[in-house]
């Protein structure tokens, strides 16, 4: 994942200014179904299409699970979000946490299929919408928590409602486990030191 320089701290500092204006603290959970409430982005599940699109919510809830997550569709300027209900809980948040990035990113909508009906992709415009979404479930500072409590992974997971995939992603690429062991092992020399 190749992001543009500077990218990772414009997300984290994103992740930051949404949880401010959800009032909570940097460390909280993120319900992205409330975020979603609170940018005015209607959300609907894929059982709820059922009667506008019954072969595809047919094939995407009993065939092929994993071959839809989610989808922002505009009507003129305004997104509306439909996910995939028939994921785990954890998933669904990653899926619509993952789409409310694109909207805080502005990225533009584009049309789902391209001249030879093959679908359109942005792999930029995707990594994008991974990490910021990643950020906003899980943000810096609570992937640091989870380090230097030393959570375990099904504990994080379910405290911030994502799957554990998630939870191991953001330690990962937080570096938190690397950075509370150091911030352990200086505490304990400076302990050792006075």
């Amino acid at each position: 994942m190749k992001l543009r320089h500077g990218f990772k701290t414009e997300a984290n500092d994103i992740a930051r200014e949404v949880r401010a204006e959800l009032g909570l603290a940097p460390i909280d959970p993120l319900d992205p179904w409330r975020l979603a409430h609170h940018l005015d982005i209607p959300v609907k599940p894929l059982s709820s299409m059922q009667g506008h699109a019954p072969s595809a919510a047919y094939r995407f809830s009993r065939v092929d699970t994993t071959a839809f997550s989610a989808v922002t569709v505009f009507r003129g300027r305004e997104r509306h979000i439909i996910h995939n209900d028939f994921h785990s809980l954890g998933r669904q948040a990653s899926n619509l946490a993952h789409e409310l990035a694109h909207a805080l990113l502005h990225h533009p909508p584009t049309p789902a299929l391209n001249e030879v009906g093959s679908r359109n992709w942005d792999q930029t415009v995707e990594d994008e919408a991974n990490w910021l979404g990643g950020a906003l479930l899980v943000s810096e500072e609570a992937a640091l928590m989870i380090a230097r409590i030393q959570w375990s992974i099904p504990q994080a997971a379910l405290h911030y409602g994502v799957s554990e995939d998630m939870i191991r992603f953001r330690l990962n690429v937080t570096g938190a486990q690397k950075r509370a062991s150091y911030y352990r092992s200086s505490k304990y020399h400076m302990g050792n030191v006075i």
